[in-house]
């Protein structure tokens, strides 16, 4: 098969056509011909040797796939051979086959084309784990989301406004705000020109926010803790702006603060499956409805993957870039 493989640690042009052996499936796993991957920024950490892979993953990058079971045992399963899946996967999704656990496979929604569902699984699976199992966030409570039109807060924003939540999200353009105005949040804050503490002071009555999705980290770290509400929540899912920063734990005491975190590329299998099941239940129908809706900015080839960490690091894209086969 085709595939694109990490030649060695450095700039998008270490990514480079391969041949490799089409993967054999194991037991609890199935082989999927790919039609489209999604591209991420954890994709573009490995490629710089940032972003380790766990041990008994395939060394080839891509986290998130789209296309047709064609090989592995599923008869206790809801699928059959040809179905039309997308699937979180520890790696290998630059390629044009990809094995996955079954139970990370969830069905194309309706509606959806096989681009649009590749734009899904490592965004929402993060969302999901993040700002409502570990986050908590409720119907009636506002999240505030950094980096509001990356692939995980155009999620984040629809899924959270969707659900009943009030959602404010930054970005660093006035067209990223526009767009996030149009995904449902009640207020777009543009960093480069505004305070965004400032700003959520200000739409929250000085109350704060109940959570924090942050993928920024570093600087942030005291602004956040100063948007928080009492009993507020925030959760890091990636160091952009620095792993260190100064923490002034006597608000966490006065105020019952939550830090946490997390990464889902080393979770269990398990772990994922969890996530797959509630994501079927309470968002898979929103997308069938197109209450929330895919966003992919911009298709390439899978020939084209430098081109695409290209645009990834540029971080001009609003929503998500996916890859073709």
């Amino acid at each position: 098969m085709r595939a694109i493989e990490i030649t060695q640690y450095g700039k998008p042009d270490v990514l480079q056509l391969c041949e490799r052996p089409v993967p054999v499936p194991a037991a609890g796993e199935v082989l999927i011909r790919v039609r489209a991957a999604g591209v991420n920024r954890p994709d573009v950490l490995q490629r710089m040797g940032h972003y380790p892979v766990p041990a008994g993953a395939s060394d080839l990058p891509g986290l998130e796939v789209a296309g047709e079971i064609v090989a592995g045992e599923l008869s206790d399963s809801e699928f059959a051979m040809g179905d039309r899946v997308c699937a979180l996967v520890q790696g290998g999704a630059y390629a044009e086959y990809c094995i996955a656990p079954l139970v990370q496979c969830l069905p194309v929604p309706k509606g959806l084309s096989l681009i649009e569902a590749a734009s899904l699984p490592e965004t929402f699976f993060t969302v999901w784990s993040n700002v409502f199992d570990r986050g908590g966030l409720l119907a009636g409570e506002t999240l505030l989301v950094h980096g509001g039109t990356s692939g995980i807060g155009v999620a984040a924003i629809q899924i959270a406004t969707a659900l009943g939540s009030r959602v404010l999200a930054t970005a660093g353009s006035d067209e990223k705000c526009r767009a996030i105005d149009l995904l449902g949040a009640v207020r777009a804050i543009n960093y480069r020109t505004e305070d965004f503490l400032e700003a959520v002071k200000a739409e929250t009555l000085g109350d704060g926010v109940n959570v924090i999705l942050d993928m920024v980290a570093g600087k942030y770290l005291s602004k956040n803790i100063d948007c928080l509400a009492d009993d507020g929540r925030l959760v890091v899912i990636a160091l952009l702006g620095g792993a260190k920063a100064e923490l002034d734990l006597s608000q966490v005491l006065r105020r019952r603060l939550h830090i946490t975190g997390s990464t889902l590329r080393p979770r269990s299998v398990a772990f994922k499956a969890s996530i797959a099941r509630a994501l079927r239940q309470n968002v898979w129908p929103l997308l069938e409805s197109g209450v929330v809706k895919p966003v992919v900015h911009q298709v390439f080839a899978l020939t084209d993957a430098c081109r695409a960490h290209e645009a990834m690091e540029a971080s001009q894209h609003i929503g998500k870039l996916v890859l073709e086969l």
